[in-house]
């Protein structure tokens, strides 16, 4: 598995630049979502994160570097989401329900539609960028960890079945939820992608 920990800030060059990078680099992933990173423009990225070429230049380097930095950005974002849901469930079984249902509900929708940049990013970038391709094995594995961390949770705590073996059931749930996001892209109505996540939890009976 790929070891290593994702970058969350950008690499700025020069002094501190005057202007709010969060909400810049929340509108550059809306464009890479709904375009792609190679339909993307310069020109679109600019005009959504309401800064001028040169801004974008100076504090990024090029198109690949504001990609980068929206990907830790969205991680961070993603991962403080996730940890909240997470945090109101009471055991490893409705943590990983609370887990599903999050990933169903992201894949809904106009949310559903834009994708996740994570899995585009594996199947637009990965086979020809080696830092993007061990970003994205970073994200992979962090969030199968997770699952696996919750599976064994569940098998402590008794609401998960002993006879569940937690690598395979893991990988099965981390296939599972990511490729929610992708037919998501699709255009999928809310109360079937939950229909699909109460039959994901099948696998933990």
């Amino acid at each position: 598995m790929t070891t290593g920990t994702l970058d969350i800030a950008p690499r700025l060059r020069g002094r501190p630049r005057e202007f709010d990078m969060d909400s810049a680099l929340d509108e550059a992933l809306r464009v890479f979502s709904e375009r792609g990173y190679y339909a993307a423009s310069i020109s679109e990225l600019t005009e959504a994160m309401g800064l001028t070429a040169g801004s974008v230049y100076k504090a990024f380097g090029d198109k690949r570097g504001v990609f980068v930095a929206a990907f830790g950005r969205y991680r961070q974002v993603r991962q403080q989401l996730i940890d909240a849901t997470l945090a109101k469930a009471p055991n490893g079984y409705e943590k990983l329900r609370a887990l599903v249902t999050f990933f169903a509900e992201a894949s809904c929708g106009e949310l559903g539609r834009r994708g996740c940049l994570v899995v585009g990013s594996a199947t637009e970038l990965a086979l020809f960028d080696e830092e993007i391709a061990n970003r994205v094995g970073v994200a992979f594995d962090f969030d199968e960890k997770r699952i696996l961390d919750l599976i064994r949770l569940g098998h402590s705590d008794g609401s998960v079945a002993k006879h569940v073996d937690p690598e395979d059931t893991a990988c099965a749930l981390l296939a599972l939820t990511k490729g929610m996001r992708v037919i998501g892209k699709t255009g999928r109505k809310t109360e079937h992608m939950l229909a699909v996540a109460e039959t994901a939890m099948k696998l933990l009976n």
